[in-house]
Formats: structure tokens, sequence, C-alpha cells
């Protein structure tokens, strides 16, 4: 059995969190600022309950190894309540061992005990390997396609 831990992200945990996030920036091709990313887990350390929570998990040795974030937000069409898996991200000497499949897990579970019985989340589409992950733990596709729109000029 895989030798990890998972947890919510607390204040004594955002040094070890803060290069994975930026890891994950980095796999994205983006680069908001240390602050902002600090900014965003400190407004989730203090709302969980509004707002969502990070889990990190921790290899046997204690290092941080992955991280994933859920956001609480509603399903007008489904009439409830959803956790948003907005990110997951294991670091690549740890990939392979059963961390990602973990951290989702434990999202859904957290989901569920908040009263969100779906969790969603997406992926870029040429991220093959994250999807090969998300069928191995009984995710669907969903059939809905993005879009974004800038209103920072608005």
């Amino acid at each position: 059995m895989p030798d990890f831990t998972i947890a919510p992200v607390g204040a004594a945990d955002l040094d070890d969190l803060l290069p994975l996030m930026r890891a994950y920036c980095d796999f994205y091709e983006v680069a908001p600022s240390g602050e902002a990313l600090l900014a965003l887990s400190r407004a989730l350390i203090a709302d969980p309950q509004n707002e969502g929570v990070q889990l990190l998990g921790r290899d046997g040795d204690g290092a941080a190894r992955g991280f994933a974030t859920i956001f609480w937000s509603w399903s007008t069409t489904r009439a409830c309540r959803i956790g948003v898996m907005n990110d997951l991200f294991v670091a690549p000497e740890a990939r392979g061992g059963g961390l990602a499949e973990a951290l989702i897990r434990a999202c859904a579970s957290r989901a569920g005990k908040h009263g969100a019985p779906l969790l969603e989340w997406q992926t870029a589409p040429d991220n093959h390997r994250a999807q090969a992950v998300y069928d191995r733990v009984g995710g669907t596709r969903s059939q809905w396609v993005e879009y974004e729109l800038d209103t920072s000029s608005s």
C-alpha cells in the first residue's frame, strides 16, 4: 500500500504547498505571483465552509508531493451544491504511486461531507496522463465545452 497522508492545508503548510502550486502553474504555462497564490490558499484556510479547501499529500518522510483544490459551487441543472476540483497536481517524482487517485478520493469524500453529491473537474485536452487517472477512478467525461471571458478590461 502507498505510504502517504492527505490532510487539509493549514497555515503551517504554506511553505511546502507553494512550490507545488508553482510547478502546477508552470505545467500550464501561467505565472501568477507567489503572493497571489498564497492569498488564494489563505482565503481557503480562512473560510473552508464557504470557499473551499486545499488538500496536501505527503510521502512517508513528510515531504509534500501533491495537492488538490476544491471550490464549492452550485449546479442549477442538478439543483444541488457541487465540489469543483479546480487543481490536482502530483510532483513528477511521485507520479504513478497512487497519490493522484488518493487525492481524488479525498476530494470526493470531502465534497460528500460538505453536502455536495457531485465532484466535477477539468483538464487540458492533451493531458492524457491525467485523463488515464480520471478514467481509472471512475470519472466520466462531460458533454460540456468550456469557454472563458476576460473581465479585466470590463
